[in-house]
């Protein structure tokens, strides 16, 4: 059975960084697209950066261009999220979620697309 633990959340300032890591086991993980949300209070959960799966594109939300990085470590069945020049608005709960049958280019950026999802880590930027 597939089990994905996210971390790495905590509190920061604002124009300050964070790197989130999300482990994943029980699975082929070179065969799983892996991905980022988050929610904020009172909001959708929305996209923040996926990887594919076999040629590991990286895509991101327009919010998240620039200043976040995803990546992944295969040896360590990891994924990671790092994240510079954090702003204020980018406070909320963050969860890794990953699958094997994501239909990149299409589906990819679609919450409802991804069965495995981490129990979240909190994100707190300060002004």
């Amino acid at each position: 059975q597939v089990h994905v633990v996210d971390s790495g959340g905590g509190l920061v300032q604002a124009g300050g960084s964070l790197r989130l890591s999300c482990a994943a086991s029980g699975g082929t993980f070179s065969s799983y697209s892996m991905a980022w949300f988050r929610q904020a209070p009172g909001k959708d959960r929305e996209f923040v950066a996926a990887m594919s799966r076999g040629t590991y594109w990286a895509d991101y939300a327009d919010s998240a261009k620039d200043r976040f990085t995803i990546s992944r470590d295969i040896a360590k069945n990891t994924v990671y999220l790092q994240m510079n020049s954090l702003k204020v608005e980018d406070t909320a709960v963050y969860y890794c979620a990953i699958d094997n049958g994501v239909r990149w280019g299409q589906d990819h950026r679609l919450a409802i697309e991804y069965d495995y999802w981490g129990q979240g880590t909190q994100v707190t930027v300060s002004s």
